[in-house]
């Protein structure tokens, strides 16, 4: 079955946005990004999000198909990871706020992923890799896509940094997650145990 994986944006507005963004910044990263060939959007959320964003990476690199792999940005609609922004994208990006009800987020997003669902065979499956806890993905993911999108059933009750985690060890370990179908109605599940220390880390 052909999968396609949809990866929620980093918050391009925190503090590690503004860390990364700043002039006097002299760390390999931020001088790319001021760079005219600019920084790869993998990367930059990476920095910006942390744990979560690297886990999800790791988890496309190890069961995307070549090009499976689509970033939902605050403005621009799905971005492949290795598209290269610069801190004029940013600071457009910065300026949105992410919400079912933003027109600037909405419209784009829903005008990429109806394309994305015309070109898709019937059969195929596309997987957020972000909550599912709120509407402001499932919203206008489930308008354009309907009953092919889903997500990672141990998503479920677990926190940003518990998924990235969890993507990161299922990366190395060569598994992939079960995936279950995204509905209007899906709630926040009971929260699941703790991850269990990896082997020998304390």
């Amino acid at each position: 079955m052909t999968r396609i994986f949809l990866l929620s944006p980093a918050h391009c507005g925190g503090v590690r946005a503004r860390i990364l963004v700043r002039p006097t910044a002299e760390f390999d990263l931020a001088r790319r990004l001021r760079s005219v060939e600019g920084a790869l959007l993998g990367e930059v959320f990476s920095f910006m999000s942390g744990l979560y964003f690297r886990g999800k990476l790791a988890y496309v690199r190890a069961f995307a198909p070549p090009g499976g792999a689509l970033v939902i940005t605050p403005s621009g609609g799905l971005f492949p990871p290795d598209t290269r922004v610069g801190l004029a994208r940013l600071a457009e990006w910065a300026d949105v706020h992410i919400s079912a009800d933003e027109p600037r987020y909405r419209g784009p997003l829903l005008r990429d992923a109806r394309a994305l669902a015309l070109r898709l065979p019937r059969r195929a499956e596309v997987v957020l890799l972000g909550s599912v806890a709120t509407g402001k993905y499932i919203e206008p993911l489930l308008e354009a896509l309907g009953s092919r999108l889903v997500f990672p059933r141990d998503f479920v009750g677990r926190g940003d940094m518990s998924r990235g985690a969890l993507m990161l060890r299922s990366a190395a370990a060569g598994r992939e997650l079960t995936y279950m179908a995204v509905s209007a109605n899906l709630h926040r599940g009971a929260r699941p145990p703790r991850l269990a220390p990896r082997a020998g880390t304390s």
